[in-house]
C-alpha cells in the first residue's frame, strides 16, 4: 500500500504543471511565462524558451497569472490584486479576497510586482566600464571604471559609488582622478529617512587635488519599485579642500542631492541621474555641482550597453576653479 502511495505521488508531481502566467493574443496565439512587468505599451514575459519577451499591448486579449501585483488604472493609485483571471476580450478581471474586479486591458496604464517599503534584504547595483584607445597622429588612452550599489536592510540602506579615470594623449597625462562615497540611510518612516554620508576625491592633475565631505541631513524617497527609484535629500556638509599648490581650505555648506532612475520600453532602457549641488556658507566658493545623465540599453538580463555624461564643477574659488565634462560609453554588469 505504502509503495503504491509513493508511486501515485511521484506520478503526481512528474505529470502536475508548474505554475505560470498566461497571456493571450488577438493572433490566436497563447505566451506561457511569467508576468514581469507592463509599462510603456509594452508587457513584459519571461519565459523558459525565448527568455524576456515585450508583448505590444494593443496585441493582448486578456491574461491570468498567479502572482499578486499591482494593477494601475492612473499614475499615482493602484490595486494589488492576489491574481489576475482570464475575462472576455479586451478585459481581465483582478480578484483580491473581495468581489472580483473585471478592468478593461486599455484602462491599465502599469501592472508590476508590488515592492514592500522594508525587505530583509534588497540588493542592487552596476559597474560600467568604457575604454577608448586611439592610434594616429596623436596615440590616446581613456579609461573610465565606475560601480555604484545599495543594500537594503530592515529600516537601514547602505549606499556606496566610487569612479576612476585615467586619459593619456602621447603618454602626457591629462586626467588622472578617483573618487569613493560612502551613505547610511535611516528610515524614520515609510517614505522619510536621515542621510549621513562621507566623500572623498583625489585628483592627480587639476589645481584641486583632494575634496573630503562629511554631512547629513533629511530625505524622501517618493518611490522604489520594478519601475524604478527616486529620491530626493537636503545636506549640511563640512568639506576640506587641499590644491596642488600647497593651499587648504575648510568650510560648511548647503546641499541638494537627487537620485533618480526610470526603466522603459519593457524595462530594456534605464534613464539615470543623479548628483549634488552645494552652496558654501563661506565666500570660499560660489558654488558647487558633481552630477551624472545617462542611458544603459539591457543586452541580456545581466550585461548592458551605456552612455553617460558627467559634469564636476566648483566656481568662485580663489585658488582656482574646476570645469570639467566628460562623455563616456562602454558596457556594464547589472544586478
Amino acid at each position: 500500500m505504502l509503495t503504491r502511495t509513493l508511486l501515485f505521488l511521484a506520478v503526481s508531481i512528474t505529470t502536475t504543471p508548474l505554475l505560470a502566467d498566461t497571456v493571450w493574443l488577438k493572433n490566436g496565439d497563447k505566451i506561457t511565462g511569467t508576468i514581469k512587468l507592463f509599462d510603456g505599451g509594452k508587457l513584459l514575459i519571461e519565459t523558459s524558451y525565448g527568455g524576456a519577451i515585450p508583448v505590444d499591448w494593443k496585441q493582448v486579449k486578456t491574461l491570468e497569472s498567479d502572482q499578486q501585483l499591482m494593477v494601475k488604472q492612473d499614475q499615482y493609485q493602484g490595486e494589488i490584486a492576489k491574481s489576475l483571471k482570464a475575462s472576455d476580450d479586451g478585459k481581465v478581471t483582478l480578484t483580491n479576497g473581495e468581489a472580483p474586479k473585471t478592468v478593461e486591458l486599455a484602462s491599465i496604464q502599469q501592472i508590476l510586482k508590488p515592492k514592500p517599503v522594508i525587505t530583509d534584504l534588497v540588493w542592487k547595483g552596476n559597474v560600467d566600464l568604457a575604454m577608448d584607445f586611439q592610434k594616429a597622429e596623436n596615440d590616446t588612452d581613456d579609461y573610465n571604471l565606475a560601480f555604484k550599489t545599495s543594500a537594503r536592510h530592515g529600516q537601514w540602506r547602505h549606499n556606496a559609488k566610487g569612479d576612476y579615470n585615467r586619459e593619456t594623449q602621447d603618454d602626457v597625462v591629462s586626467t588622472d582622478n578617483w573618487s569613493a562615497e560612502y551613505s547610511i540611510d535611516r528610515f524614520l518612516t515609510e517614505k522619510f529617512f536621515w542621510d549621513g554620508r562621507i566623500s572623498y576625491k583625489r585628483d592627480k592633475v587639476e589645481d584641486l587635488s583632494r575634496q573630503r565631505v562629511v554631512g547629513t541631513g533629511p530625505g524622501y524617497q517618493f518611490w522604489d519599485d520594478e519601475l524604478g527609484a527616486f529620491k530626493l535629500g537636503a545636506l549640511l556638509n563640512r568639506t576640506d579642500y587641499e590644491f596642488s599648490n600647497g593651499g587648504k581650505e575648510n568650510f560648511y555648506s548647503v546641499a541638494g542631492t537627487w537620485d533618480y532612475n526610470r526603466f522603459l520600453i519593457g524595462k530594456k532602457v534605464e534613464f539615470f541621474t543623479n548628483g549634488e549641488l552645494g552652496k558654501p556658507l563661506s565666500n570660499v566658493a560660489d558654488y558647487a555641482l558633481d552630477a551624472e545623465v545617462g542611458l544603459r540599453y539591457k543586452v541580456t538580463d545581466w550585461a548592458s550597453l551605456n552612455l553617460k555624461a558627467e559634469k564636476n564643477v566648483i566656481s568662485g574659488s580663489d585658488d582656482g576653479d574646476l570645469d570639467k565634462t566628460r562623455y563616456t560609453a562602454g558596457f556594464g554588469v547589472t544586478w
